[in-house]
């Protein structure tokens, strides 16, 4: 999943303390095996509660585990991250990516005007005789 480097230590400290290997579960079942979807609802659920007002509880803000991933690939393509890249890291084609995200991604359009601009900009003249 799709995480900020800050919170991606936190597993892999974990990782490392247990000395996992790449087959092992970081979290385990009651029994030792997948930890059930049903487990993993509920505690999300549980969190969202603790954290959230009761208004953005109910609302659809980061209602399943996986709208984290939505949000987290919204944003690297807010900050101008570019969109291939942003498929790669994520394992999503381009067309898919832009399918999804294209109309998510705001906050760009003075910096990508401004770009244009520059790209465009005839050289200053040199001296009075250029005039």
């Amino acid at each position: 999943m799709p995480c900020r480097p800050a919170l991606t230590r936190i597993p892999r400290a974990h990782i490392e303390k247990e000395e996992l290997k790449p087959d092992d579960l970081l979290i385990q079942g009651e029994k030792g095996g997948m930890l059930a979807g049903s487990v993993i609802r509920r505690a999300w659920r549980s969190a969202r509660k603790e954290v959230l007002g009761a208004h953005e509880f109910e609302s659809p803000l980061a209602r399943r585990v996986y709208d984290l991933r939505h949000t987290c690939l919204t944003n690297w393509l807010n900050v101008g991250v570019p969109p291939a890249t942003v498929a790669e890291w994520a394992g999503d084609s381009v067309p898919v990516l832009l399918a999804t995200y294209a109309r998510r991604v705001n906050g760009q359009l003075d910096d990508l005007k401004k770009r244009i601009e520059d790209a465009g900009a005839l050289p200053h003249p040199a001296g009075p005789e250029a005039v």
